[in-house]
């Protein structure tokens, strides 16, 4: 279940004094870090410097994001040699053999063959009502034990781990042991801290898989045990990987976005108030904060072949990073773009990604923060910040973006 990779990594030329260093905090935490080149001022092509001297290419224009992340010259592969280590915890990440997201064609497009149904729009919808009887729950307990609260810890964190903890058939009573290795793998120093969270986690599955195979349940991981596994499409030490990947992007990015997301509308009460007044602009509410926030801050390949894109030669080996936050606020493709607009059309948006690699679990996340945001502010509609906006603590760039904590009370 491997792919070839290169043996050895293309030389690195020498560093430009003029290319920005990666990466790079965030000033407002919905906003892109201020040294990122602006789109449509700055060109949609620019160096950008990782922290072991690499340099890459740093894309913000929305069309050349678009047109690059469908181009099968770019590779996932991280396994690959002139793949860009981003952080020095990802140091060992060719010893990694990641599904999904760190895998190309034909194998990527088998994977996700596999896990469609689990996460398609039939399937979400059948989840709504237990989504809407778990939010109302962590309601119940918030408002008992209010009137404050840290709106991460109460809400946020909670929501997405009972969801995927339950259509994956992962037990809920052990949040608090993936929850950590999975802030571990997001924010560590050293790549012997990743590795040795990734090796806990990988333990810890092998146990659930080898039970789920004794004794088969009815969520998404014992369906895979029970039929791609036992048929040899998947083997063992795929699946496990699969089903990480599935548990940390299946809580962790849903979390940043409901605490984000309830800052953002909390910063620009007129849109919280347009909201409140008309809840049918939800679904497009989602569709804006999505774009806004950007709270998966950049999407990294590497080139298999020359590309030549706006002016620019990509060369074979080179690294490409695609701005998130920047692309989603391309004044060619959005009016205003730094503004938060609940009525806006924010079709094409790249919060999901874009092409093959499309984030798998999209519709479950809208479902999940409709719900989320619908609720918060009908049964809370006092809820205001707790601490000054200035107090409130962000994440660092390099992972993905939201908020330690957001004490709020009402």
């Amino acid at each position: 279940m491997t792919e070839t990779v290169h043996d050895a990594p293309t030389p690195i030329p020498a560093p430009s004094p003029t290319a920005l260093s990666w990466p790079q905090d965030r000033a407002c935490p919905y906003d892109p870090p201020p040294a990122y080149p602006s789109p449509g001022r700055d060109a949609p092509l620019t160096r950008m410097r990782l922290f072991d001297g690499r340099e890459v290419w740093l894309v913000t224009g929305h069309a050349e994001a678009r047109a690059l992340l469908t181009d099968p010259r770019l590779s996932a592969d991280r396994r690959h040699a002139d793949f860009p280590v981003l952080m020095p915890r990802n140091r060992d990440q060719r010893k990694v053999d990641l599904p999904l997201l760190g895998t190309d064609d034909p194998r990527h497009k088998e994977q996700r063959r596999m896990l469609i149904p689990g996460f398609g729009l039939k399937r979400t919808a059948a989840l709504r009502p237990d989504i809407e009887r778990t939010v109302d729950t962590l309601l119940d307990r918030m408002l008992a034990a209010g009137p404050e609260a840290d709106l991460v810890a109460a809400y946020a964190l909670p929501l997405p781990s009972m969801v995927i903890c339950s259509l994956l058939g992962v037990p809920y009573a052990d949040h608090e042991f993936f929850e950590g290795r999975s802030r571990t793998l997001l924010l560590a120093e050293t790549a012997e801290e990743t590795t040795a969270a990734r090796d806990e986690l990988r333990a810890y599955l092998r146990r659930l898989l080898d039970a789920k195979r004794e004794t088969p349940g009815d969520g998404l991981l014992d369906g895979l045990v029970t039929d791609q596994l036992a048929r040899g499409e998947l083997d063992r030490e795929e699946l496990v990987m699969m089903a990480l990947l599935l548990i940390l992007a299946g809580h962790e990015t849903t979390a940043n976005m409901i605490s984000l997301g309830t800052y953002a509308l909390l910063r620009h009460p007129d849109q919280l108030a347009a909201l409140r007044a008309d809840p049918a602009l939800m679904p497009g509410a989602v569709e804006e904060l999505l774009r806004h926030l950007s709270i998966a801050d950049g999407m990294m390949r590497v080139a298999t072949e020359d590309i030549e894109m706006a002016g620019a030669t990509v060369r074979a080996g080179e690294g490409v990073m695609l701005a998130t936050p920047s692309i989603n606020r391309d004044p060619a493709v959005y009016a205003d773009p730094d503004a938060l607009d609940i009525r806006r059309s924010a079709r094409h948006h790249v919060a999901f990604g874009y092409g093959v690699h499309q984030c798998l679990g999209q519709n479950l996340a809208r479902a999940e923060l409709e719900i989320a945001f619908s609720s918060l502010f009908a049964r809370i509609p006092t809820l205001r910040l707790a601490v000054a906006p200035d107090e409130v603590r962000a994440k660092p760039g390099g992972t993905v973006q939201g908020l330690f904590a957001l004490p709020v009370t009402w």
